[in-house]
């Protein structure tokens, strides 16, 4: 288990926030995909989606424990559902956003575009705009932070 302090103020405020769903992907190995989700009593069967393993409750961060393959189906759902999702995952400054980023189906994006570039020249992927991007540290790891919204 991680201990999570959070020291920048705009991504404690994003964490606090209840409207907009949160997906926190650490890029460490053995550790799950945070899930934060505006209160819903049905949110643990949407999160499970029918699959065999079930989300677990994290009652010290207040915030759902899933597995990382959910990832890309989350980010969908959450987009259907809320029409808005943030994603915080590793960030690396200095690889450069090329043609694999651009191309890109999924949405796992650790490169300098924050993911505002992220799969734009895949044409199933233009139902939905990166509004807001923004980088920090989390636990000494670089993190980008983007908003994304249903068009």
């Amino acid at each position: 288990m991680m201990e999570f302090e959070v020291d920048d103020k705009r991504l404690a405020e994003l964490l606090e926030q209840q409207e907009i769903p949160v997906l926190y992907r650490t890029g460490k190995k053995g550790l799950p995909l945070y899930v934060k989700l505006p209160f819903d009593n049905m949110n643990m069967l949407w999160l499970r989606n029918n699959a065999a393993r079930k989300p677990k409750w994290n009652t010290k961060y207040k915030w759902w424990e899933t597995p990382n393959t959910w990832f890309n189906d989350l980010v969908t759902r959450s987009l259907h559902k809320y029409e808005k999702v943030y994603i915080i995952q590793q960030y690396r400054e200095q690889q450069k956003c090329a043609p694999a980023c651009w191309k890109a189906g999924g949405h796992k994006c650790q490169c300098s575009c924050m993911g505002v570039h992220h799969g734009s020249d895949n044409p199933a992927n233009g139902w939905y705009v990166v509004s807001d991007t923004f980088a920090t540290k989390w636990d000494d790891t670089s993190v980008a932070c983007r908003l994304m919204t249903k068009k």
